[in-house]
């Protein structure tokens, strides 16, 4: 399972809408690639359609896709968004990682 912040929410609802996308029957896509300083680095875009090996959650009104690899990696997460003095972006809140680096864009399990 995959959680979306009420911060994160918000967020995610607003740049759907400014890309043209729709939250109430559009994803967000969460997953993971080899990089970054810390081994994995984590990735997050919009998407109209699901691949038959996508894992499908929803939660606080939003859908999420993540493929199998990834979802391995992910599992607990928690998509958190900081738009605070010392930064803005999301944040994934991950049980599974060990190890993260400063920016925590990578991490590694």
């Amino acid at each position: 399972m995959i959680k979306v912040s009420p911060e994160a929410q918000k967020k995610v609802i607003e740049l759907m809408k400014e890309e043209g996308f729709d939250y109430l029957t559009d994803f967000i896509r969460v997953g993971v690639e080899s990089g970054g300083c810390s081994g994995l680095s984590y990735k997050l875009s919009f998407d109209r359609n699901h691949k038959p090996e996508d894992k499908i959650f929803e939660d606080n009104g939003i859908k999420i896709l993540v493929d199998k690899k990834s979802f391995l990696y992910l599992v607990g997460t928690t998509l958190e968004y900081s738009g605070g003095l010392n930064g803005k972006g999301f944040v994934f809140n991950n049980p599974n990682a060990q190890r993260t680096c400063g920016c925590g864009e990578s991490f590694a399990v």
